[in-house]
């Protein structure tokens, strides 16, 4: 199913409407990877028998807050009495952790798994639901993404989400420790739940 198809019913919005809030908020790169995130999430759900509706519209809004301002996420941190901790990174956390809020209160979706899913994207959690996990992998392996073990993380994905999961977090750590750069304490939890015990070899 192609993401043009589909007309959303688990938001006041229609998708029309999504994504020309999604485009006055973004570059034109960032709104584009926005669609193909979208679309690899409609994938990634019609294989794994997964709500399309809910898995799709995670996809399309999960990056967007990300080019709000760096003040924009301090205010809301300190006006929702976010952990504090929060203050000490910036947007490659901010956008996901503290952006479900701007998804909620601006797009006017309420669907706690959407929300979570756009919550996560980027730092996983320990007991993500295939929504979630669809999110954070299409985010990692839609089509323009190039790096090196990109097509070993979408062949992985394909044949087992579950494993997707595992192989991205245990890649994002390595990444972060290799480049000594800080490890948000979620991210540790998420490899700890989902790594040791994947199939990964």
């Amino acid at each position: 199913m192609k993401n043009s198809q589909l007309t959303y019913q688990n938001t006041p919005f229609t998708r029309d409407q999504l994504v020309a809030k999604l485009k006055k908020s973004l570059t034109d790169s960032r709104f584009q990877h926005c669609l193909r995130v979208e679309q690899t999430a409609i994938d990634l759900a019609e294989k794994n028998h997964v709500d399309i509706q809910r898995a799709a519209i995670g996809g399309l809004v999960h990056d967007y807050a990300k080019q709000r301002s760096d003040s924009d996420f301090i205010e809301a941190i300190k006006a929702y009495h976010l952990d504090r901790e929060l203050l000490n990174y910036g947007n490659a956390i901010w956008h996901g952790v503290v952006g479900w809020l701007f998804v909620k209160n601006e797009l006017h979706i309420n669907d706690i798994e959407i929300l979570n899913a756009v919550r996560y994207h980027t730092v996983g959690h320990e007991f993500m639901t295939p929504i979630e996990q669809i999110v954070y992998m299409a985010d990692y392996i839609e089509p323009a993404r190039d790096f090196p073990g990109v097509d070993e993380a979408r062949k992985v994905t394909f044949d087992s989400l579950q494993d997707g999961v595992a192989y991205q977090t245990q890649q994002t750590l390595s990444y972060l420790v290799a480049h000594n750069k800080p490890v948000f304490p979620q991210t540790i939890v998420t490899y700890n739940s989902w790594v040791p015990n994947s199939g990964l070899k």
